[in-house]
């Protein structure tokens, strides 16, 4: 009996020995006055116990059963379930084994089986919490994750990650390298399917700023940055008149890093129990279960529901914008230098003015070469380089050298024998007697 129920019993009985009104009474307990006369009736037949719930002890009829919490546990202790937590555990035992439990019930079992345990994380920095952006499209964070994301079970694979920071809609594919290529080439799929967003936000890789070059043991703090060359996705963005902001910490794209966090947990669990081992099966795998679960469970309304991404117009031609794009210079026989080859251009394409003109030249995603002259493509072919005779040696006019002979070994001490000579000892005393 807890203390409310001692508390109860002592007004009863008050009331039962009319010390107090079964007004009175039922004020301090906090019941009805019919519910205390019930209680008083109680009283007479079973005493102190009246007080006490009659479905103490005895099992819910909404308790399930024994064989149902042994199956999950079962199922739960097989090595592919390693590390999954109850909410995870419960949708993948409803999905695949017809197990139907909440997560908090779940939640119980794995505790008690040992196969989860609570964990408490320690705030170690504060960061001021920047809200959403108010539309669709309007910022769209970009990163790219080298996680482990097979186990072992097949090569390394990059996931490359665009989530919209007003609603974390999520477009992601794993791609073989983090390259510039296979961004451009994500970038093309969002465009087609959403349109140009008003601004990207990413880190300060390589890719998307030039690195600032130092002498070594050389500081720049506190300096300003100096101009440098746009590269190819920076260039790229400009021309689709998309802005890009670069983040000065992961805590200022943390949007993105989150989601990294979210598919590295469960990601990397739903990719281990249907078994992917290939780069195809892992997008087959994350554009088919990952990204509708996602963006049916994750994302929000936003505040805004206009939606502030921008048509592909025809002036933007994705083919020749998304390209390794490099200047060159027409040479006087109309020939373009580029990667080590030359192309030779046309001759129905000449046109006044490009001898010793720049050109730009477009290395496109599907490995073609295509060459621009101020706003109109030129045809070119690929020829081989010209092969400059080399001029023959001349030798100077002089005294004519003599013709190089084997020496041959000198005989300077041809019979000459030091071991048919006299002993050193019978020299000197040869040389004692004469004098």
């Amino acid at each position: 009996m807890n203390q409310a129920e001692r508390d109860r019993l002592d007004a009863l009985k008050r009331a039962k020995k009319k010390l107090i009104t079964q007004k009175q009474a039922a004020e301090e307990i906090g019941v009805t006055e019919r519910q205390v006369r019930r209680l008083l009736r109680r009283l007479r037949r079973k005493g102190d116990r009246a007080v006490i719930h009659e479905l103490r002890g005895r099992a819910s009829n909404r308790k399930l059963p024994a064989e149902m919490e042994q199956r999950a546990i079962t199922v739960l202790s097989d090595p592919v379930y390693r590390g999954f937590g109850p909410t995870l555990a419960a949708e993948y035992l409803h999905k695949r084994h017809q197990i139907t439990v909440s997560k908090e019930t779940l939640r119980r079992w794995m505790a008690k089986a040992r196969l989860w345990r609570a964990g408490h994380r320690r705030v170690v920095e504060v960061h001021q919490w920047r809200s959403r952006r108010s539309r669709n499209g309007e910022l769209v964070q970009w990163d790219t994750s080298d996680h482990d994301w097979l186990e072992d079970r097949g090569e390394r694979i990059y996931l490359i990650s665009m989530i919209d920071d007003a609603t974390s809609r999520l477009f992601a594919r794993f791609v073989r390298h983090d390259s510039s290529e296979e961004n451009m080439r994500l970038l093309w799929s969002y465009l087609e399917r959403f349109g140009r967003p008003l601004a990207f936000y990413t880190d300060k890789a390589g890719m998307f700023q030039a690195a600032v070059k130092t002498k070594r043991q050389e500081q720049r703090e506190g300096r300003d940055r100096p101009q440098m060359p746009p590269t190819q996705i920076e260039r790229a963005l400009r021309e689709l008149n998309v802005v890009w902001i670069p983040a000065h910490s992961p805590q200022a794209k943390g949007r993105v890093e989150r989601q990294f966090s979210t598919a590295q947990d469960r990601l990397v669990k739903g990719m281990r129990v249907a078994e992917v081992r290939t780069i195809e099966e892992a997008n087959a795998y994350l554009e088919n279960e990952y990204l509708p679960w996602w963006n049916q469970t994750l994302t929000v309304e936003p505040a805004d529901a206009a939606d502030a991404h921008r048509s592909l117009g025809k002036e933007y031609d994705l083919t020749a914008i998304l390209s390794h794009v490099e200047p060159r210079q027409v040479t006087n026989d109309y020939t373009v230098r580029y990667s080590g080859k030359v192309y030779q251009i046309d001759r129905q394409d000449i046109r006044v003015g490009m001898r010793k003109a720049r050109v730009r030249v477009e290395e496109r995603l599907d490995g073609t070469i295509a060459v621009r002259f101020q706003d109109r493509y030129v045809r070119v072919r690929r020829c081989a380089p010209p092969v400059r005779a080399l001029p023959p040696k001349t030798v100077a006019a002089g005294k004519p050298r003599p013709a190089q002979t084997t020496q041959r070994k000198s005989d300077w001490m041809k019979n000459f024998s030091i071991r048919s000579g006299p002993s050193v000892r019978h020299a000197i005393e040869v040389s004692h007697a004469r004098s």
